[in-house]
């Protein structure tokens, strides 16, 4: 159990080590493209299945962390992700690989599920989020930085996953082994906020399809059309994810003060900017730029997002779900971008993703309004689900917070 004001490092580490594949989705592929016998296209689909594989992980089990206990679960997707990436790293063999990334996808599924579970029973979920970006934006720049200077061949992405997998293990043993849920009178099993959690999914489905439809062929952008070396590419990835870092205190700085609404809406049509100068880069100067703002602003909204999400539900089964439809989205999002960008040219890809974006902008801000007087950041929305708080150790507030005017 932990205790209200001590920061859940195991979350934060569990958090961490599901994340980091969707950030090294383009070396990824890339080096699977450049290290196998496979086209660009096979490359992609790889990193396509191994995402949806970890969508799937979030669907399956978002109602079940309960049932299996956090510790149990968190260390059946670590071993998952540690054999799965492990193994894909050691062998040459095509149909190895896929399925090492199928079964290491589920595994980073199932600890982001845990960890997402867990987060949003803490008193301030939006702080615990924004520490586990922190760590997996710095992870990831190191990663970029470090490939290059590690030789050719398609394991070092896979084998640096299933390192910090491996990692992660000892602190799982800090996780609840089980918990025993005591519902409340009016049962507590049904999920709450039903229309404003439907909403989200559907929308952060998009906004996470647009995020990774340019973030999948950003590699080629900086290749092709910016006329970038590889070398220059990883360094601008690296610097990328390195200011993205500063979104993230940032945004852990500002927490609620600024609500949920404002932070969403207005960063989300920023992005869509950022989209638009990246995609039409044909230099390092617009090319860097792009990509810089754009990591800066992408975790301080995915920060918010996953925060509102923690605050509809604290047994954290919206904070799942919406995380495996944004996952669903980091899937197709390389795909999307791909066949825009062969049909219409990167200009006319960018275009198209930032007025998709804009048009999301307001049901993502609508939702956030309206979560702004249910769910007040680190406080329960009503008494049916305040009794599933002492899973992860919290205790539910005896009264509602009075000041709706900082809630986020």
């Amino acid at each position: 159990m932990f205790a209200p004001r001590t920061t859940p490092w195991p979350l934060v580490a569990l958090f961490t080590a599901g994340y980091l594949a969707p950030y090294l989705l383009p070396t990824t592929v890339g080096r699977l493209d450049s290290g196998l016998p496979l086209s660009a296209t096979e490359a992609g689909a790889i990193g396509s299945a191994l995402l949806l594989s970890s969508a799937a992980a979030g669907f399956l089990l978002a109602s079940r962390v309960d049932r299996v206990g956090p510790r149990t679960l968190a260390r059946i997707g670590i071993a998952l992700a540690v054999v799965g990436y492990g193994g894909a790293a050691l062998t040459s063999a095509v149909p190895a690989v896929v399925a090492g990334a199928l079964v290491g996808g589920f595994g980073s599924g199932t600890a982001t599920t845990v960890a997402a579970t867990g987060i949003a029973a803490q008193p301030d979920p939006h702080r615990t989020t924004t520490l586990g970006l922190l760590g997996v934006s710095a992870l990831a720049g190191a990663v970029y930085l470090a490939v290059p200077h590690l030789g050719a061949g398609h394991g070092q992405p896979l084998a640096a996953i299933a390192l910090t997998a491996l990692a992660v293990w000892p602190l799982t043993g800090r996780l609840p082994v089980r918990t025993a849920v005591a519902h409340g009178p009016l049962g507590g099993t049904r999920l709450p906020h039903l229309r404003s959690g439907l909403v989200l999914a559907v929308v952060m489905f998009c906004w996470s399809l647009a995020q990774n439809a340019l973030w999948g062929v950003s590699g080629r952008i900086g290749l092709a059309q910016a006329h970038l070396t590889e070398t220059t590419v990883g360094a601008v990835f690296a610097v990328a994810l390195g200011a993205g870092l500063l979104g993230v205190v940032g945004a852990g700085a500002v927490g609620p003060r600024l609500g949920r609404a404002l932070p969403i809406g207005a960063g989300t049509a920023l992005i869509s900017g950022c989209i638009v100068l990246s995609a039409s880069a044909t230099d390092l100067t617009t090319f860097a730029g792009g990509e810089i703002a754009w990591n800066v602003l992408y975790p301080v909204v995915l920060s918010y997002v996953i925060g509102l999400a923690a605050s509809m539900d604290p047994r954290g089964r919206w904070a799942v779900l919406v995380g495996s439809a944004s996952s669903l989205g980091t899937a197709v999002g390389p795909l999307t971008g791909s066949v825009l960008a062969a049909q219409a040219g990167f200009t006319v890809m960018g275009a198209v993703l930032a007025v998709g974006l804009l048009v999301i902008v307001v049901p993502l801000t609508m939702v956030a309004l309206g979560m702004r007087y249910s769910a007040p950041l680190g406080e329960f929305a009503d008494e049916a689900v305040q009794a599933d708080a002492g899973v992860w150790g919290r205790q539910p507030p005896a009264t509602p917070a009075p000041d709706f005017t900082t809630a986020a």
